[in-house]
C-alpha cells in the first residue's frame, strides 16, 4: 500500500519501497535554540533547520511550534508558510491544537500528513474532519482514552478503531498511517519488543503503512545513537515505511537497511548518500 505526499513541487511515497524520512528537529520540545527563535521570530534559524534537513535526506518535515506563551493558531500557518518557500518537500502538520491545525492546512502545499490523531473520542472527532475535508493523510497514534495499550494486541484494536472511523468518514485507508509507539526500554525492558511485535501485526492485519518516533526508544540511556540505530533496522524490517527522527544522525542507517533489504538496486541510494555525507563529517 502506498500512502501518497505531495510537497510544492515534489511526491514522496510512503511505502512499497525506500523508507521515508520525516526531519524531526523543527520541534521546539527539548530544545532551547528553537524556542528561543520561535519567541524572537527568528525565522532564519527555523528556515536553517529546514534546508540542512533536507540535505541530510529528510524526505518530509515535521513542523511544531508548540512553545508555551505562544499563540501557534497564529504562528503554525506563518511557520508552514516560510517553510514551503525555502524547500519544496511536503509538510508534516504537528500539533495537539485542533484550532492550530485548522488553520495551517489550507497554507500547507500540495498534500500534506497531519501528525496526528488517536483513539480517543476527543480527538477523532476533531482531527479526523480536517483531515477529510483537506485531502490530506494522517498518522493515527495507537492510544486511546485508556492511554497507551501494554500489548501489541490492544494497540492492534485502537489501530483498527482509528481506520474503521477515518474510512467510514471518506478517508482512504491508503492515507492512514498507524504508529505503533515507542516507549524507552529504560524504563521497560520489553517497551521495543511490544512496539516491533504492533508493526507486524498491524502489517499482517491491514497493510497500511507504518510510523515511528524512533528516538523514544533510547530515552535516559546512554549511547543513544547505538540503541536508536539498532531499533531502527529492526524497525523497518518487521515493516516500519517512515520514521520521525533526526535525518543528520540517523539517515545513514535508514539507507543501509534498505539497502540491506533488496530496495537500493545496485547501492545507487547509498552510495550517493555516502559521496555526500561520508563518515568524517557525520
Amino acid at each position: 500500500m502506498e500512502t501518497v505526499l505531495y510537497g510544492d513541487d515534489k511526491k514522496v511515497v510512503i511505502g512499497g519501497g525506500p523508507a521515508v524520512v520525516i526531519g524531526e528537529k523543527i520541534n521546539p520540545t527539548g530544545r532551547k535554540k528553537l524556542a528561543a527563535a520561535l519567541q524572537e521570530r527568528n525565522y532564519d534559524y527555523v528556515t536553517e533547520l529546514a534546508t540542512t534537513q533536507v540535505a541530510w535526506g529528510a524526505d518530509v518535515l515535521d513542523v511544531n511550534v508548540g512553545v508555551p506563551g505562544l499563540d501557534d493558531v497564529a504562528l503554525l500557518p506563518e511557520v508552514v508558510k516560510l517553510i514551503a518557500s525555502v524547500v519544496k518537500v511536503p509538510i508534516c502538520i504537528d500539533t495537539p491544537n485542533h484550532d492550530a491545525l485548522a488553520a495551517a492546512l489550507p497554507v500547507a502545499p500540495g498534500k500534506p500528513l497531519v501528525n496526528s490523531v488517536n483513539g480517543e473520542e476527543k480527538s477523532l472527532q476533531r482531527v479526523l474532519p480536517l483531515v477529510k475535508d483537506r485531502g490530506a493523510a494522517v498518522i493515527g497514534l495507537t492510544m486511546d482514552d485508556s492511554g497507551i495499550p501494554a500489548t501489541a494486541e490492544a494497540r492492534l484494536a485502537v489501530a483498527a478503531r482509528i481506520i474503521e472511523r477515518a474510512t467510514t468518514l471518506g478517508i482512504p485507508i491508503a492515507d492512514i498511517v498507524i504508529d505503533p509507539l515507542v516507549l524507552t526500554v529504560g524504563a521497560d525492558s520489553n517497551a521495543a519488543a511490544v512496539t516491533l511485535r504492533t508493526i507486524q501485526l498491524v502489517r499482517q492485519e491491514f497493510g497500511v503503512n507504518i510510523n515511528l518516533g524512533a528516538s523514544n526508544v533510547s530515552f535516559g540511556l546512554p549511547d543513544r545513537q547505538t540503541i536508536n540505530q539498532a531499533f531502527l533496522a529492526l524497525a523497518i524490517g518487521q515493516g516500519a515505511t517512515c520514521m520521525i527522527t533526526d535525518p543528520i544522525k540517523l539517515t545513514a542507517i535508514i539507507r543501509a537497511a534498505d539497502l540491506l533489504l533488496g530496495r537500493d538496486r545496485y547501492a545507487k541510494r547509498w552510495v550517493s548518500f555516502f559521496r555526500q555525507h561520508p563518515p568524517e563529517i557525520r
